[in-house]
């Protein structure tokens, strides 16, 4: 087709086949966000299938019991069961219910309940939610709970019976700890031993007699059937340690204690002094 130039001709260039290419891609791209942005919301995309209410879940009830009140709180946790009777058969929660006498704090438990039973019915990796509970401080002061570990505030204490579930699921795993952490837990207890009998044998005491001989009071960490008032339950192992122990930051537990002038741990092995 003839095509009739009226104007002065200034400049030329020759229009490839990759140039027209390159265009049309630019279009398209174009029109897409166009499109993209004509719409009244973004879409969002459902990663797993939707899973209805069965009639009846099993699940597992455990009892908290706070010096922060009186009564105490009893957390249910229902499971869902996946895969019913194959090999990949699992276990995952689905909801959760706190009750109570008390009512102090009705409003912010049930809220916590609600959207922590939300995002176990949205499934993927709920592990998170443990993290997150157990830092959660409260201004006011956290407390010890029964085996001397430290609980930083209510809800850290929900977190640790969360966790807790998950593991007994199988959803968590505690990590193995390695020979040698333990045989350096092994010689600190050792050591500490050694150095509590050699104070006792020099007629310094440690620490405050019920009744019984001294050098024998922490001879090492041991599990009794009849606990001592001087002794400091731990959780976990079921070790006591000495009643003037500190909390270690590491592992939560009152079993911090000076070691050749550094604070040492005789739960987990941690030393400020590396």
């Amino acid at each position: 087709m003839a095509v009739k130039i009226d104007k002065k001709i200034k400049g030329y260039s020759v229009v490839s086949q990759e140039d027209r290419a390159r265009e049309a891609k630019a279009d398209a791209v174009a029109r897409d966000a166009a499109e993209a942005a004509a719409k009244p919301g973004a879409n969002v995309i459902q990663m797993h299938e939707k899973i209805e209410r069965p009639e009846t879940l099993i699940g597992s009830t455990y009892k908290l019991k706070t010096p922060l009140f009186e009564h105490a709180l009893y957390v249910t946790i229902n499971d869902i069961v996946l895969n019913a009777g194959s090999e990949h058969e699992q276990r995952r929660p689905f909801e959760i219910f706190i009750n109570s006498k008390n009512m102090d704090h009705f409003q912010w438990i049930v809220a916590l309940t609600r959207i922590m039973s939300a995002v176990f019915r949205k499934g993927g990796d709920v592990t998170f939610l443990v993290d997150e509970m157990k830092a959660v401080f409260d201004p006011k002061g956290g407390y010890f709970k029964a085996g001397g570990v430290y609980m930083p505030s209510l809800v850290a204490e929900l977190g640790s019976i969360v966790e807790d579930h998950l593991k007994a699921i199988g959803l968590l795993h505690d990590p193995e700890m390695s020979a040698e952490q333990r045989a350096l837990i092994a010689e600190k207890r050792a050591a500490y031993a050694a150095l509590d009998s050699k104070k006792n044998s020099d007629g310094h005491v440690v620490g405050t007699v019920a009744s019984g001989n001294a050098g024998d009071l922490f001879a090492e960490p041991r599990i009794r059937d009849t606990p001592r008032s001087e002794d400091v339950e731990v959780t976990g192992d079921g070790a006591s340690f000495p009643p003037s122990a500190t909390m270690c930051h590491k592992c939560s537990a009152k079993a911090v204690v000076i070691m050749d002038g550094c604070a040492t741990c005789l739960n987990c092995g941690y030393s400020k002094c590396g």
